[in-house]
């Protein structure tokens, strides 16, 4: 059975800005437990040492966030106040999708209750994103030999301009991006494919295009690897999203992606990615429905 990074310290510290609701990562696998999605023994604690390779980031961004160094600028950028807490708390998260790659070679699938850090640049912090989980996830793997070619379906609401821009000279990793066209950032560094889709943009049309481009992608890229950004901060509840998708609707997005792993027969990793419903019942559900669909679909 697939393995669910997940570790107390992603809870905190809290970031500046308090509408990102922190408090999900301690719901989250709670509420899995609860419903009997999840078994207990599934959960493991992603490792707090840096024992694997960050250095798709560069040499003098990496001091800076080992020492807490980032400047005023990269602080606000980032969200967070520094401290050695928050350096923990982002190895940790990393290493979770790290480490959840190397288990799903094994058993198919792993998730990340935190991860999808897609806005952390190769050379800067942004957007409460401040190592970049997946793409260093990425590169692990490839330099290990382990994948050749790896896919990034981002589907966050937000474009995951720092993942366009410290993979864009990889060819061997291809990544698609479907967003929100006028939301957050206000610079997207192309990604492989980006879908910007109109504020509103309902459940036929979101998954329409989703279907669309996976078609598309699949005639022009054979990946070994997958990783899957899920964020639900499209629901139409979601106050930061501007996108209109139902709890349904989510989900149906989950079963498109997941029917396509299966089908090409890719080993997955799905990170969590946002979510701001000013309920926290509407993110707990729409992520609880990821595990369900992947325990249906994959196993």
């Amino acid at each position: 059975m697939y393995k669910i990074a997940w570790h107390p310290i992603y809870v905190h510290p809290v970031p500046e800005n308090h509408r990102f609701p922190m408090e999900k990562y301690d719901l989250l696998p709670k509420q899995l437990l609860h419903e009997g999605i999840v078994s207990e023994d599934q959960f493991f604690e992603p490792s707090l040492d840096v024992k694997y390779d960050f250095t798709l980031h560069d040499e003098e961004f990496l001091k800076r966030f080992f020492s807490a160094q980032f400047t005023k600028q990269e602080e606000r950028a980032s969200g967070f106040k520094q401290s050695i807490e928050l350096i923990k708390r982002e190895i940790c998260i990393t290493n979770g999708t790290i480490e959840g790659a190397f288990s799903a070679l094994d058993t198919g699938a792993s998730f990340n209750i935190a991860g999808g850090t897609h806005h952390a640049f190769s050379n800067k912090p942004e957007g409460f994103c401040l190592l970049n989980d997946q793409a260093l996830a990425t590169h692990n793997l490839i330099n290990s030999g382990l994948a050749k070619q790896v896919l990034i379906i981002d589907l966050d609401v937000h474009q995951g301009n720092g993942t366009a821009e410290i993979t864009a000279k990889n060819d061997n990793v291809f990544t698609f991006s479907m967003h929100g066209e006028k939301n957050y950032p206000n610079h997207k560094p192309a990604s492989n494919l980006d879908i910007g889709l109109k504020d509103g943009t309902e459940d036929d049309e979101f998954l329409t295009k989703l279907r669309s481009a996976l078609s598309k992608i699949e005639q022009t890229f054979q990946p070994d690897f997958l990783f899957y950004q899920a964020g639900v901060d499209v629901l139409k509840t979601d106050k930061l999203g501007r996108l209109s998708l139902s709890i349904e609707g989510c989900k149906q997005r989950d079963e498109v992606v997941y029917e396509f792993a299966k089908k090409k027969n890719l080993p997955i990793v799905t990170t969590m990615g946002g979510g701001y419903s000013e309920d926290i019942r509407q993110i707990l559900k729409a992520h609880s429905n990821t595990f369900k669909v992947a325990n249906s679909l994959l196993f």
